[in-house]
């Protein structure tokens, strides 16, 4: 039997098969890139959920307070439900779902704001030691969510970058590019002090 007769079949499989495999692998680190992008949205989720928990137990605190304005009040709690009636799927994210998503928070972030600055004008609320280690817990919490969309922005970068990247692009067209966090509209202008 003469195997050069084969030889152009061998290579032509062999080359085939290598390429089935470059294609998989291809595909394989997409889905981990996809996969991280994921896993980090579920730390960023986690994180404003923790935030809306705490938000809860603040609400609960001041409410103690009897002559504290309801409007304040009233305003923290429907940003609150707002901001957890948004939802978003990691998988599919779109830019526009991120923005909705980020104006609901941007909105809670306001009230809450809000909230604590009227905080100013009762001292035996002030003096509360479970309202001093719910705002200690709130800030805690805010840093851990600049954190987790820091590392969130980073693997959408990684996964991003992957895709995009030629010949990447030719073979995984089903996978598409993802949005990043930005910051919320106003955010680059100075904060105005007042005393």
């Amino acid at each position: 039997m003469n195997i050069r007769r084969f030889l152009p079949w061998i290579i032509g499989i062999g080359v085939i098969i290598i390429i089935a495999f470059w294609i998989m692998s291809l595909q394989n680190t997409a889905l981990r890139h996809s996969q991280a992008v994921g896993k980090e949205w579920g730390n960023v989720d986690a994180a404003y959920q923790r935030r809306n928990d705490l938000i809860g137990n603040l609400v609960n605190t001041v409410k103690g307070a009897a002559d504290f304005e309801k409007s304040t009040l009233t305003a923290v709690i429907e940003a609150r439900a707002k901001a957890t009636a948004v939802t978003v799927d990691p998988t599919n994210i779109s830019p526009e779902q991120l923005a909705q998503f980020q104006q609901a928070q941007s909105g809670l972030s306001s009230s809450l704001s809000r909230l604590l600055v009227s905080v100013e004008r009762y001292p035996e609320l002030k003096a509360n030691q479970n309202f001093i280690d719910l705002q200690r817990e709130l800030t805690s919490t805010e840093n851990q969510i600049l954190t987790a969309r820091t590392r969130f922005n980073e693997s959408v970068e990684v996964y991003n970058g992957y895709i995009l990247a030629m010949p990447q692009s030719f073979f995984l067209g089903s996978y598409k590019e993802k949005p990043f966090f930005k910051s919320v509209e106003g955010a680059e202008k100075p904060v105005e002090v007042k005393f």
